[in-house]
């Protein structure tokens, strides 16, 4: 079984879903994260209602928001 730190350092440079709480999702390529759960996207999409809301170029995710991360 994988540690899920090690299933993100495998996903590095791959297009993730992540989902944060009040039910906003984003998507794009895994540029990084730390042992907190922040995320980095490059490329990124934000979504709501299965609808995109704006498109960055760099997006921060804070740790403690994040519900799931899906490679």
């Amino acid at each position: 079984m994988q540690k899920p730190l090690s299933v993100l350092n495998a996903n590095i440079n791959h297009q993730v879903i992540v989902e944060l709480k009040a039910g906003r999702e984003y998507r794009g390529k895994l540029e990084g994260f730390d042992p907190h759960m922040n995320i980095v996207l490059k490329g990124a999409e934000e979504r709501m209602d299965d609808e995109v809301v704006r498109k960055l170029d760099i997006a921060i995710l804070r740790g403690d928001n994040v519900i799931y991360i899906s490679p």
